[in-house]
């Protein structure tokens, strides 16, 4: 990657794109996750035109190099570059990885660097490309994206301080942790209740259990509405839909 001697400029960045939308006549807002740059906001002037070289390039999913510049929120972006093998995500897959997108988009601060979630997003669109696991690959990257985002999610501790065991019932609270619980059936009011070998297996990023993917599905799925508020995930619904036909 390139060094530019404009500090608000920077050249041939890896980057992906994110989501885009238009902006004026004939220009778009590209939202990227660029590394080492996090989430950042451009435009790109001219895009809708039919002759734009940039339109074909502004393709999610695929590694590309960009270069943009600009000192205020909304950035100018100047070029993209293939940056590296296509991949191709179709079917479930390809509604997995616009999921992953709406999460960044939503839960990801603009022009905070998160480097290693970056690369962590790479290598998970490529696992999606395959198509195998696609459940297990969404756990991973919804935990991997909170934790990286400094939310508090203990797995091995309850809010005693005190060892997760295998075989006893929890209830999980959001900004708590696990809480034990007496007896395996006890209503819970807040939060989900949940099985201590789920949170020990997740800690261990071991999904092979059925219980252990169920209940881990019914926890992120909690916890990410809890930090995400009242507005729904579009893409969640669409892949309920789908699952559903």
């Amino acid at each position: 990657m390139a060094v530019s001697s404009n500090p608000h400029r920077q050249d041939n960045q890896p980057v992906y794109v994110l989501h885009t939308y238009p902006f004026k006549e004939t220009s778009l807002v590209v939202e990227l996750f660029a590394h080492g740059f996090g989430r950042v906001a451009t435009t790109a002037k001219g895009a809708r035109r039919p002759r734009s070289a940039m339109r074909g390039m502004l393709q999610s999913f695929q590694p590309l190099l960009a270069t943009w510049s600009g000192k205020l929120e909304l950035k100018t972006l100047h070029s993209l570059e293939w940056g590296g093998g296509l991949l191709l995500l179709k079917g479930e897959a390809l509604m997995c990885g616009f999921y992953l997108n709406e999460l960044l988009l939503r839960l990801l601060p603009r022009e905070d660097p998160h480097e290693s979630l970056f690369e962590y997003y790479s290598a998970t669109l490529k696992i999606l490309a395959n198509g195998e696991n696609l459940a297990t690959t969404l756990r991973r990257f919804e935990l991997k994206l909170l934790q990286e985002l400094g939310y508090a999610i203990p797995l091995q501790h309850d809010v005693s301080s005190e060892q997760i065991l295998e075989d006893t019932n929890y209830r999980y609270l959001a900004e708590h942790g696990a809480t034990r619980l007496n007896g395996s059936l006890t209503r819970v009011n807040n939060g989900i209740q949940l099985l201590g070998k789920t949170l020990i297996d997740m800690a261990s990023d071991d999904y092979s259990n059925i219980q252990t993917q169920q209940q881990s599905k019914q926890l992120m799925r909690y916890l990410l509405s809890h930090y995400l508020g009242d507005k729904p995930l579009h893409t969640r619904q669409l892949l309920i839909d789908l699952q559903g036909l």
